[in-house]
């Protein structure tokens, strides 16, 4: 039987850990550097790994009952595009419809924000001294000023421009018009994506199919002279892809839920109209802990103040927290466990980092990535 010797050993100490630790910061770093060269196919990647590892594991379940992997491969497979068709038939035309209704008439829903805020500050003068960047002021005995004041000056909007851009008069406008813009082609997006959408899962039907040679493969390095970099890396990337590969994979069920409870919720409220649009947010916004409870709220929010009024939408509120109370308290322990349980401030801080740095990719990767950077990479491993 083969022994295996670590790299480097043959060299004196203390040079051969000195010439090991160099090589494993150059093999990082060079990981790093084709991960930033690549960021372009940031979403091709991204789904093609997701794609994989919900076939991989829905082979693996099989196995018990199949013992044909090929059988169980086209068997996995066929019922994925299946499940992908129905989604792409049935419900994206509706949420591509209700999406750009959303939009067209988002103007009004804010209008309909600054009236609220108007009535509540009249009737609470509190707030007006709490918060008066919200009363819109005008002059005094002149009613036509009042009104093109409110139209000149929106508080809805004023915040909205300062949650997407904080400090720039202007460039808070222009990033409130161009993500208003961006939402309001929907459409365009979705066929944009199309492309990247099928290749995905044409590469992850070709990595499940031949899964078990290219892991050979991929194992063979060990015996080449690049034995060093397979060392340095391959237990980590591994450790990493289950990791991310687990926290996605319960992060999806725990969103299907969401997705199901919020349309039957939002049906019940009489806002049923936009069922398709809402859980579609909600789907996706499952999968950024914490602030994504937040942005998913928005729109219902709105959707409810403007069709239902004030009322309505303090209900919307509470079947959001109902359905936060749910996952946090029933899905999560059940579906992770102990895996992944963070303090919510330090997720924030996480998000907040991540988003800065890196964008959608810092949000949706970050909490794993931070998951198992502190609860595998920097502890020690067992070697018994």
């Amino acid at each position: 039987m083969k022994t295996s010797h670590p790299p480097f050993s043959s060299l004196p100490h203390p040079w051969d850990r000195i010439v090991l630790h160099i090589a494993i910061v150059m093999v990082w770093g060079l990981l790093f550097a084709l991960v930033f060269l690549l960021r372009s196919f940031f979403l091709l990647l991204f789904l093609t790994f997701v794609f994989s590892t919900i076939q991989v594991n829905g082979v693996a379940r099989l196995d018990k009952f199949i013992k044909n992997r090929t059988f169980r491969v086209f068997l996995v497979e066929i019922l994925f595009l299946a499940v992908l068709s129905m989604v792409g038939v049935f419900l994206l035309p509706k949420v591509k419809v209700q999406t750009e209704l959303f939009m067209s008439q988002f103007p009004s829903y804010l209008k309909r924000v600054d009236q609220e805020i108007h009535e509540l500050s009249i009737n609470y003068p509190l707030l007006a001294e709490i918060l008066p960047e919200l009363v819109v002021e005008a002059p005094e005995n002149n009613k036509k000023a009042v009104e093109t004041n409110v139209i000149e000056y929106s508080p809805s909007r004023s915040m909205l421009q300062q949650l997407l851009k904080v400090g720039e008069e202007s460039g808070g406008i222009e990033n409130v018009n161009h993500v208003l813009g961006t939402l309001g082609n929907i459409g365009g997006k979705i066929a944009a994506v199309t492309s990247t959408f099928i290749l995905s899962i044409l590469f992850s039907f070709l990595i499940l199919l031949d899964l078990p040679r290219l892991a050979a493969s991929v194992r063979e390095l060990e015996n080449t002279k690049l034995r060093f970099i397979y060392l340095s890396v391959a237990d980590d990337i591994r450790d990493f892809s289950l990791v991310l590969g687990r926290a996605l994979e319960a992060q999806l069920i725990i969103a299907t839920v969401n997705s199901i409870l919020t349309a039957i919720g939002i049906s019940i409220l009489g806002i049923g109209e936009h069922v398709a649009f809402l859980s579609v947010i909600v789907f996706f916004c499952s999968f950024i802990p914490v602030i994504g409870v937040f942005i998913s709220s928005v729109p219902i929010c709105l959707i409810a103040l403007q069709t239902s009024g004030i009322q309505i939408m303090f209900l919307a509120v509470l079947l959001i927290a109902f359905i936060h109370l749910i996952e946090g308290y029933i899905l999560n322990p059940r579906i992770y466990g102990s895996y992944m349980r963070i303090n919510p401030v330090i997720i924030l801080i996480i998000l907040t980092i991540g988003g800065k740095l890196f964008g959608f990719g810092g949000l949706l990767l970050g909490v794993p990535f931070c998951t198992y950077l502190f609860g595998y990479a920097i502890r020690i491993r067992d070697k018994s």
